[in-house]
This record gives structure tokens, C-alpha cells and sequence, in this order.
């Protein structure tokens, strides 16, 4: 899974929420009258905080009448703290005192609307919340208009009965399904999490639900790697949770992951009927059920496949005979254009369709031939574009969110960065940049133009005492890149059960400019696969690359694996290296 190959050589800002289930800090309820109208307000004031910095989601209720802009004012109780950078706001703090102005696009609030905005702050010593708000210069309550409303409301207010702009009727859609909802925490990983000492720190983060065989669509309760519960359990359990969203890893296509090991699958090359009528099928039919209607369900389509016909077929270093087979009988396009269909068709749930990571495509040949090959996937079978909400990236793999400490643009002694060994050419150093870029590559192509990226952030945190604190010596490219480099593998091209990895971002909505979520996606904890072979009745084989011992191949190359020893199969559970995630967590835990 997540290989990597080197073959040569914008925004949307929404009034979200954040996704993070982790919170400090309450509910403050305070008023708002404006001069020449009656306006009401409650503010909800959310914190999760880590040791000397937090991410607050404030959401705005007008309780009064419509407004036509607004201006939000609040005072930090501690001067330490600050706002750092802030979104679907325009931010601004003058001692202790914050402002936070709309947008061009959020300004309107109609009587009974929300809208949520929010940013990330630092702090020491204590980070109490705020404990009186204003709108519009006037003091919220939270109560009933000091002055009366008029007797009829404008034209322009919905009445009592109708849904705020904001919270649309169960079965419509949102842009992002991520935005003002509480995720779903799967409650068989909470158990393990919570097995391991510490983990009751993360446990309540949300994690996505992986569906890697047709067994497990009703629940495989003597596997090693799924749990008991099946896709009815999970979506149930999330509306006893009183969850905004649920995230399913839609994964078994017909000759799954055709360039690695670890991760295949149960259907053979040619099984795409078994695939449409024995798994996408039922997982619609699940999905589609009314009592569900309520919940935005999310799902991660087919880690790693598409990527790989561009990358791993004939006529590429470390082409595989499974990936021509697949490419040549359209398996992976076709089985991806008939999920994407089916399950889009659906009033209430997202597609986000896995498009690798910076590591594996950032390279010219294959960046533009990549987003090509997800257009024909999304268009076939029946398929548009408007049955995709977007795209994710770092799935289950290490890649850095950000490299503070290297640019693709920095020289040293004259040389580009580009010539280090560990950058090898590519166009990008980290996820968010790719990202960012990935976008707005697949808008140019034909894809709507308000899809958002989601990254996963479940285990590239690289914190820790080998974390670097500054750039490297600039002795030579390869000495300034790796001396500064946050993302301490090996060799980019490692991805299984990597020593030294962190838990990174928790969980959140829209943290960046055409950045829908930070998400796990990879529950933490589960393994990539063996570090030996070990029989199984799954389908999943061993691979060298989780070998510890493994002095490597082309794709890595020939460097050792960086693998931990020990590890059970492909999403089994790891203990051990859960401990040593939550060790190297970055933001570090509490």
C-alpha cells in the first residue's frame, strides 16, 4: 500500500466547524441588540487544545433580526493568548481584545441562521475561554430581543419551521460534509485505543470504518482485522452517538493493490461482476436506507488504485503483471466508476477518491497523467464528476503536512533543493502543498470547482525528540534537506509500519485554503501489514517492505524499510506501535 515511484526527472473558505470530538472549554450563551434592529445571538465557543496551542470553532446564532453583515468582538482572559491565523473570518486582535469581521460571502445571517468560524491560537499557562461576546458592538444574551420584533418578519427571513441556510434538510447535500458535524467514533477502536496506556488521550477522535471484504459489510467477528460490527452496526451506533457523520474506506476491488503484497485483496483480476453485485451493491442498499438519512456518510473510495496504472504497468521500473492485467480489462476504472455511481446517487453521502500522495505522484510525468487517469475513473461506468466531493490524500501513509524548515524553492550553495537524494526532483516537499495543487490540477481537467482535499493525518506527526528545530546545515542539499526535514523515514518510498512516526493534526474541518478535513482515516494502531509472512484466510500476503530486515528494491531505493518488528497483518491490531504514535505525536499530547 501507499508505494512510491519516481518515473523522471483554489480555495474555497467556508463557515465550518471543526470536526475534533476532543474538546475544551463550553457553551457561552450572551445577546446582541443593533441600533436599528432587535438582534439576538448565542455563541458556542469550542476549544481542543494541546500544551501551548488550541484550534477554537465559534458558532454564531442570530436569535433576532436578518442581518446584512456582521462583526463578532470577544476578550481573551489571559494575555498570553493569541490568534494565530483564522478561517471563514476576518480575524484581527488589538491587546487582548479580537474581532472577527464576515467574509463577502457569509455576511448575510438570516433570523434563526448560524454560521460557524474559527481559528488556531497559542497560549501559556492557561487557556480559559472567553466569557462575554458581542455582535455588532451589542452584548449577546442568548435571551429574548430586549426591543420587540416587528410584528411580520421580512420577506427575506425563512420561517419558524424551515432549516437555517446552514443545516439543510436530512438527504441534501452540503459542500462539505465535514462542516458544523460531529464525527462518528467508532467504538471497537476506542476499545483498543483505550487498551494501551494513554489512550483514552485519542480515543474520541473519529476514525473511518474500513469495509476491505464482502464478509465484512455484515461484520467479520472471528477476524483479526475487522471487527464484529458491519456497516448497519456502525451506521447505527452512529445515530445512537447523535453523530453528524460517519466515514466508510470503500476498499476490495478485483486484483486490489496490483503493485504490492500486504494489502491484497479476495477478488481476482476478473471478479468486477462480484464486486458491483456482492459488494458495492449491498453497501448501496445499506447506505440508502431512510433511517439514515440524517447522517452524512463519507466514503474513502479504493485506496491506492488508481495511481498505480499510471505508475506501476508496463514500460515503468517495478511494473507489475497484476497492474497491466487490471489496467487492460479496465477492473480498477470501471469498479471506481460504478462505486462512484451507485453510492453517489445516494442523497446523504460523499465520495472522496484516493489520489496517493506527494511521495508517489509529485512528480511532473506522473502528476498531470494521475489526475487524467481519476477523470476517466469518475466518468466511466455511468459515472460524472458530480458524483465526487473531492479527494484524499496521504492514506495510511507518513508524508509531513507541512516542512517548515524546507522549501521546494531554497538553494544551497547554489544548488536546488530538487538534487537531494531525498527529494529526487519532485515538485513538492510535504501533503498540504500537493494537495493545495493536486485541486486545482483536477479543476482544470473538469472536475467541479468547489471539490475539497481531505489529508490523512493519522500517523504524520513526527514529533518527538528526533523532531528537527530548525533547517539543516547548508554543507550540501543533502545535508541542508535532511538535517531540517520533519518526515524522518529512511527513504520516501517507505510505508509500512514506519519507526519513529507520530499521530499528527487530530481530526478537524476545513484547517486550509481547498483543504475540506483533516482526518484518520487510518485508524492509529492498526498495522500495515506483517513484518514476517503469516498465514491468514484474508487474502492479505506478506510483503518485504514490512520486513524490518529488508535491505529494499528500485521503488525504495535499495535502502533499508524502516519497518517495526513484530506487526501482525494488514489491519490488525498493533500495539506497540500505538504507544509509540501517541510518543511522537505532533501536536504532543497532554
Amino acid at each position: 500500500m501507499n508505494l512510491w515511484r519516481r518515473l523522471s526527472g483554489r480555495s474555497r473558505t467556508l463557515a465550518l466547524t471543526s470536526a475534533g470530538v476532543l474538546v475544551a472549554g463550553g457553551l457561552v450563551t450572551l445577546p446582541v441588540t443593533a441600533a436599528q434592529a432587535a438582534t439576538q445571538c448565542s455563541v458556542d465557543y469550542v476549544t481542543s487544545d494541546w500544551p501551548g496551542g488550541f484550534t477554537a470553532t465559534v458558532t454564531i446564532k442570530n436569535l433576532g433580526d436578518p442581518l446584512s453583515s456582521w462583526n463578532l468582538g470577544f476578550t481573551f482572559p489571559n494575555s498570553s493568548q493569541k490568534v494565530v491565523n483564522g478561517w471563514s473570518a476576518l480575524w484581527s486582535q488589538s491587546g487582548q481584545n479580537v474581532t472577527a469581521r464576515n467574509e463577502s460571502y457569509n455576511g448575510s445571517l438570516p433570523s434563526g441562521a448560524t454560521t460557524t468560524i474559527g481559528f488556531n491560537g497559542a497560549w501559556s499557562g492557561s487557556n480559559p475561554k472567553p466569557t462575554s461576546f458581542t455582535l455588532n458592538g451589542t452584548v449577546c444574551t442568548g435571551g429574548s430581543p430586549t426591543t420587540p420584533p416587528p410584528s411580520s418578519p421580512p420577506p427575506s427571513s425563512p420561517p419558524p419551521s424551515s432549516p437555517p441556510p446552514s443545516s439543510p434538510p436530512p438527504g441534501q447535500k452540503v459542500d462539505n460534509p465535514y462542516a458544523g458535524a460531529r464525527g462518528y467514533v467508532n467504538p471497537e477502536w476506542k476499545a483498543k485505543a483505550e487498551s494501551v496506556t494513554g489512550g483514552s488521550r485519542v480515543s474520541n477522535n473519529p476514525t473511518a470504518v474500513w469495509i476491505d471484504r464482502i464478509a465484512a459489510i455484515n461484520g467479520t467477528p472471528n477476524s483479526s482485522s475487522n471487527g464484529a460490527m458491519g456497516v448497519r452496526d456502525h451506521l447505527n451506533a452512529a445515530l445512537a452517538q447523535g453523530a453528524g457523520y460517519i466515514q466508510f474506506v470503500i476498499y476490495n476491488l478485483p486484483g486490489r493493490d496490483c503493485a504490492a503484497l500486504a494489502s491484497n485483496g479476495e477478488l481476482g483480476p476478473d471478479d468486477l461482476p462480484r464486486y458491483k453485485s456482492e459488494y458495492i451493491d449491498p453497501i448501496a442498499a445499506i447506505q440508502a436506507d431512510p433511517k439514515y438519512a440524517s447522517l452524512r456518510i463519507i466514503n474513502i473510495i479504493e485506496i491506492d488504485s488508481l495511481p498505480n496504472l499510471v505508475t506501476n504497468t508496463s514500460g515503468n521500473a517495478g511494473g507489475t503483471v497484476m497492474c497491466d492485467t487490471v489496467k487492460a480489462n479496465g477492473a480498477y476504472v470501471n469498479g471506481v466508476g460504478y462505486a462512484l455511481a451507485k453510492l453517489g446517487a445516494i442523497g446523504n453521502v460523499y465520495n472522496y477518491i484516493d489520489a496517493a500522495h506527494h511521495g508517489w505522484i509529485g512528480w511532473d510525468s506522473n502528476f498531470g497523467p494521475t489526475a487524467d487517469m481519476l477523470k476517466t475513473a469518475a466518468t466511466a461506468s455511468g459515472s460524472t464528476v458530480r458524483n465526487v466531493t473531492g479527494f484524499i490524500v496521504n492514506t495510511a501513509n507518513y508524508s509531513a503536512l507541512k516542512e517548515p524548515y524546507i522549501k521546494i524553492t531554497d538553494t544551497v550553495n547554489g544548488t536546488t533543493v530538487r538534487q537531494s537524494k531525498w527529494i529526487d526532483w519532485n515538485q513538492y516537499v510535504d501533503e498540504l502543498s500537493f494537495a493545495q495543487a493536486f485541486r486545482n490540477k483536477l479543476v482544470s481537467i473538469g472536475f467541479e470547482s468547489n471539490i475539497g482535499m481531505l489529508i490523512d493525518t493519522s500517523r504524520n506527526g513526527w514529533g518527538g525528540s528526533a523532531r528537527p528545530t530548525g533547517p539543516g546545515a547548508t554543507t550540501s542539499v543533502d545535508t541542508y534537506v535532511n538535517g531540517g526535514r520533519i518526515d524522518r523515514r529512511i527513504h520516501a518510498g517507505n510505508w509500512c509500519n514506519q519507526a519513529g512516526a507520530g499521530l499528527g493534526e487530530r481530526p478537524r474541518a476545513t484547517p486550509e485554503a481547498g483543504i475540506d478535513a483533516y482526518v484518520w482515516v487510518k485508524p492509529p494502531g492498526e498495522s500495515d501489514g506483517s513484518s514476517t509472512e503469516i498465514p491468514n484466510n484474508e487474502g492479505k500476503g506478506f510483503d518485504r517492505m514490512c520486513d524490518p530486515t529488508y535491505t529494499g528494491n528500485a521503488r525504495n531505493g535499495n535502502n533499508l524499510t524502516g519497518a517495526l518488528p513484530n506487526a501482525p497483518i494488514s489491519g490488525a491490531w498493533f500495539p506497540a506501535q500505538f504507544q509509540e504514535l501517541m510518543a511522537n505525536a505532533y501536536p504532543p499530547l497532554s
